[in-house]
């Protein structure tokens, strides 16, 4: 078990029941931390709030629009103001669209990039302030394997530039910050077993799948798992890293 016993965990976009967020939140918790759901679903967030709080966790639930600066300050303000210190941030809030180049908008790619890549921005920038200050952070954003093998099942080009450049922003930023006792790392997680894979027709599934050597989709937790080691004192020495976790879909 890994120990974050009084540490303060945002976990952006952690209120929905349907992506990885909310098991990730609820990971952290039952190692010790205070898990910060921070997300624009306002249900969402009771959701998971009250599912850590039966389980024995600590969490609070903070309406957060990444997007929006004012929001973003006005929320890392609140946590600074109640608890003091930002610990861990994990850059999970993200949005996909199906659709391929030719039919894609100039709308399409700002709307991809404001969330995925400018509201990244915009509250690791907020985070890391306040992380420098106290000489220690982590910092884990959530990519995919779309970024490095070009486009994948759900996404489009505009997903797949966007999760590219929160690598390309992660690795800059790990080499900004290691001597302020801050690590940056990035997970890039291959077809997961969330509510989108499940809806697939069993032919589609099962072509995917042929192409996974570990012949299966990954579980959220196993993403959970390896997120909370890269945010935990013992991956002090790992940073500017991407983790693949994908059953061998892709290999680098």
């Amino acid at each position: 078990m890994l120990d974050f016993k009084d540490q303060v965990v945002v976990v952006t976009g952690s209120g929905s029941p349907k992506g990885i967020g909310r098991v990730i939140a609820r990971t952290f918790a039952k190692q010790g931390a205070t898990a910060i759901i921070a997300d624009l679903n306002e249900a969402g967030l009771k959701e998971t709030v009250d599912i850590i709080q039966k389980e024995g966790g600590k969490a609070e639930g903070v309406v957060l629009d990444v997007t929006n600066k004012e929001s973003v300050d006005a929320f890392v303000a609140h946590l600074m103001a109640k608890y003091g210190r930002i610990d861990v941030l994990i850059n999970n809030a993200g949005i996909s669209q199906k659709v391929t180049v030719e039919d894609m908008t100039l709308a399409d790619m700002e709307r991809i990039f404001r969330v995925n890549m400018f509201g990244l921005f915009l509250i690791t920038q907020a985070c890391v302030r306040e992380m420098k200050k106290k000489g220690y952070g982590r910092v884990v954003s959530l990519s995919s394997v779309s970024a490095k093998r070009g486009g994948g099942i759900f996404g489009g080009a505009h997903y797949s530039a966007s999760k590219a450049a929160v690598l390309g922003f992660s690795k800059n930023l790990a080499r900004e910050v290691a001597a302020d006792g801050i690590t940056v790392n990035c997970v890039c997680p291959g077809l997961i077993n969330t509510e989108i894979w499940k809806s697939l027709p069993q032919e589609a599934a099962d072509k995917i799948i042929a192409d996974i050597p570990a012949g299966r989709p990954g579980e959220t937790q196993e993403v959970a798992n390896t997120i909370v080691f890269l945010a935990s004192p013992e991956a002090s020495y790992i940073t500017g890293e991407d983790v693949d976790i994908n059953g061998g879909s892709h290999m680098d």
